[in-house]
């Protein structure tokens, strides 16, 4: 199955795929609002902002697996994530990363790119995948990774 054809839900709770992303650079992050990496938010907006016309994008995911550090309503998710952190890059509804009951675009996020040791087991808020325009995921980055790091590997993707 391609990325593209993977159902998700805006964080308004519309259904859609990531097709109208195809032919663009994603970098699709796990969040979480009342994470000690939340500052993160500001980093990934600088991203969108900067790339946005040369075909690329930051997805947003909410997940509250890890401590619980996630608010309970997406509405709420959406305007912390505004009023906090100036987000205006596309959020999706909140969703569980790991598990059983982990969204499929995380299954297949995880399986494509492993992480330490060849765990698919997202450690942690702010994991990062870097996906090519052709929708592979070409880089799993930990939370610890900001994102002024990616900077480079982004360029490299866009060909700029």
């Amino acid at each position: 199955m391609s990325l593209y054809d993977i159902e998700v839900k805006t964080i308004r709770g519309e259904k859609q795929t990531l097709a109208p992303y195809k032919g663009q650079v994603l970098l699709i992050v796990n969040t979480a609002t009342k994470c000690g990496f939340a500052p993160q938010f500001k980093g990934l907006q600088k991203l969108h902002d900067t790339y946005k016309e040369d075909g690329f994008a930051v997805l947003g995911f909410p997940s509250g697996q890890f401590m619980n550090q996630e608010l309970e309503d997406n509405a709420e998710i959406a305007q912390s994530c505004e009023l906090n952190f100036g987000v205006n890059f596309p959020l999706y509804e909140k969703v569980d990363v790991n598990g059983s009951t982990a969204h499929p675009l995380f299954q297949k996020l995880t399986k494509d790119a492993r992480g330490l040791l060849g765990s698919q087991r997202i450690k942690w808020n702010f994991t990062k995948f870097l996906v090519n325009k052709e929708g592979k995921v070409v880089k799993r980055f930990g939370p610890n990774v900001t994102p002024e790091k990616i900077n480079e590997e982004i360029q490299s993707l866009l060909g700029s």
